[in-house]
């Protein structure tokens, strides 16, 4: 009976270890690709590689944007809250309350992948590694920085924080600079970390380098000098365009509010814009230089030619156009000297309002300038059709139309580069041919013209720059409102330097100046002169007016 018994037992003993031996058999051998994809489903898994975004340099190669390797933190809720006591050190690391990101990842449970924090400090990932908390991981990402600051920031905009363009060249280049990720297949243990490298799928290509125009020492020079000015006179806003005449590449662009592109951006959006491409503005005596232009390209007039603007008033349709002073009988080159309202509107309402809409076309007023910069503005100029006499009128002297300061720098280079247009453009190397809008006799006499309004007898005096020969126009305009023409102004000069061969132009807008100091000879133009005076010397631009040099200092009386 007991033998019995033995030989039952150890036969079923050997039946269960023949079961053993051919379900280990099958396993190991029959089945084992579908363990195989068992077990890699389980740790076996793609990942992206991060690339990094290309740089932005400036004309010289200096690093304008560059983007820095960083830490983020990523939890997986499940694994997290199975060790509630873990959050909170966590917690104090990221510099979150542990409650808050205890809900967080309850909500979240079911996900395997929930974003902690983003560009950890490097000694916050240290510690967060040095934890090896179930549940969190750390993941390499890139962050961008702006050597420059705020200097820069209306040029260059900024990234959000998976690293994309938002605002400026960063959102209009972003395709070029961006770059494409890379992936590859890996194995992980259970905690999720990864303890093998299996297989490069995709190799991760860099973003490109974007080379720029700007100049990174003008461009400093622009933003310290307009600064200055929004302080000295407790202006609203502000905007330096700063471009060279013969290539139309923008040097600088400079405005006022600003923000510092390596913090993030919270409350109102309203310094963010790019003023002196996106804003427009009613310019003002800044654009006499285009009606007499238009009056010259007629055949009525030549510089000469006399203008009778006695009493210093002027009737139009109701309207009263009135000069500072009664300046009687000038010619067409003292209506600009002298500014002159009604020479000016006696010069438009001569001439026929299609060519006089034509030649402000020609330069550029009422279209986008070509630069691709986002939200770029093109400013309004309503067809000649639609005109009435007062429109006209008031055309001659700057309002009934709106533009931004990239166009009056466009247009002001245009008439320095004699009667030749180059779109501004922001890409070293760019093609940028030049195209014809006047003819190059005509502009060289309004150059001649505009260099009187620096002179003695002009309203630019305080434009001067030592040594140099300078030629602009003086803007002041007032802003309308609902109710009418406010007591608020804008004031502005557009010139170039220097006169005799012009290498650089430079547009100054200063919006909303406090106190009695509102006109542009008085606000703008000196502002004009540092940043031309400097950016002179820093290019090494030879002087062309060593004999009317002590002339041209300003005297306390200018």
């Amino acid at each position: 009976m007991v033998r019995r018994r033995l030989f039952a037992l150890l036969a079923v003993m050997l039946l269960c270890g023949f079961a053993l031996v051919a379900r280990a058999i099958h396993l190991q051998v029959l089945d084992t690709d579908f363990l195989q994809n068992q077990g890699e489903a389980r740790h076996l898994r793609v990942v992206e590689i991060p690339t990094m975004r290309g740089p932005i340099v400036d004309r010289n190669g200096e690093p304008l944007a560059v983007s820095t390797p960083v830490e983020s933190v990523w939890v997986h809720p499940g694994e997290l809250l199975q060790t509630p006591e873990n959050i909170p050190p966590l917690a104090g690391i990221v510099g979150e309350d542990s409650g808050v990101i205890e809900r967080k990842l309850t909500q979240r449970s079911q996900k395997e992948f929930v974003w902690l924090k983003r560009r950890l400090r490097p000694e916050q990932a240290e510690r967060i590694r040095a934890l090896e908390f179930p549940g969190v991981f750390l993941q390499r990402e890139y962050q961008r920085f702006y050597p420059t600051g705020e200097a820069s920031a209306h040029v260059l905009g900024f990234t959000n924080v998976d690293d994309l363009g938002q605002e400026g060249l960063e959102l209009s280049f972003n395709d070029w600079l961006q770059g494409v990720p890379g992936r590859k297949r890996v194995i992980k243990d259970r905690l999720g970390r990864v303890v093998e490298d299996v297989e490069l799928l995709q190799e991760a290509k860099p973003g490109r380098q974007l080379e720029l125009t700007i100049d990174r020492r003008l461009q400093y020079l622009a933003y310290r000098e307009l600064k200055r000015t929004m302080l000295e006179h407790q202006a609203r806003s502000g905007s330096v365009v700063l471009l060279h005449v013969k290539t139309g590449e923008v040097l600088a662009i400079a405005n006022q509010p600003g923000y510092n592109p390596n913090q993030q951006v919270k409350g109102s959006t309203d310094a963010l814009r790019n003023r002196a491409i996106t804003d427009v503005i009613e310019p003002g005596s800044v654009m006499k230089a285009f009606v007499v232009a238009a009056g010259l390209e007629s055949g009525q007039y030549r510089p000469n030619t006399p203008v009778d603007t006695a009493p210093g008033t002027l009737p139009v349709s109701g309207h009263i156009v009135t000069d500072t002073h009664n300046y009687g009988l000038l010619d067409v080159t003292g209506v600009i000297t002298k500014s002159s309202n009604v020479g000016a509107t006696k010069i438009a309402l001569s001439l026929d309002a299609e060519h006089l809409w034509g030649t402000y076309r020609r330069f550029g007023f009422g279209k986008v300038t070509g630069t691709g910069f986002p939200g770029e503005s093109a400013g309004v100029l309503r067809d000649h059709q639609r005109w009435r006499v007062l429109e006209q009128a008031t055309l001659s002297y700057g309002y009934g139309l709106s533009v931004t300061p990239l166009q009056l720098a466009q247009a002001y280079a245009a008439l320095a580069n004699n009667g030749r247009l180059h779109q501004p453009t922001f890409v070293k190397g760019a093609a940028n041919p030049a195209m014809s809008v006047i003819d190059p006799t005509i502009a060289r006499q309004v150059k001649r013209m505009l260099e009187t309004v620096p002179g003695p007898e002009g309203t630019g005096k305080r434009a001067r720059v030592a040594n140099y020969r300078v030629a602009g126009k003086t803007g002041t305009s007032r802003k309308a409102s609902a109710a009418g023409y406010d007591n608020r102004y804008v004031s502005s000069f557009a010139g170039y330097a220097p006169a005799s061969d012009p290498e650089l132009v430079c547009v100054v807008v200063i919006n909303d100046p406090n106190g009695e100091a509102y006109y542009g000879g008085l606000v703008a133009a000196p502002l004009f002169s540092r940043v031309i005076s400097s950016a002179l010397r820093l290019l090494d631009i030879p002087p062309d007016d060593y004999q009317g040099s002590l002339a041209h200092n300003l005297r306390p009386e200018d």
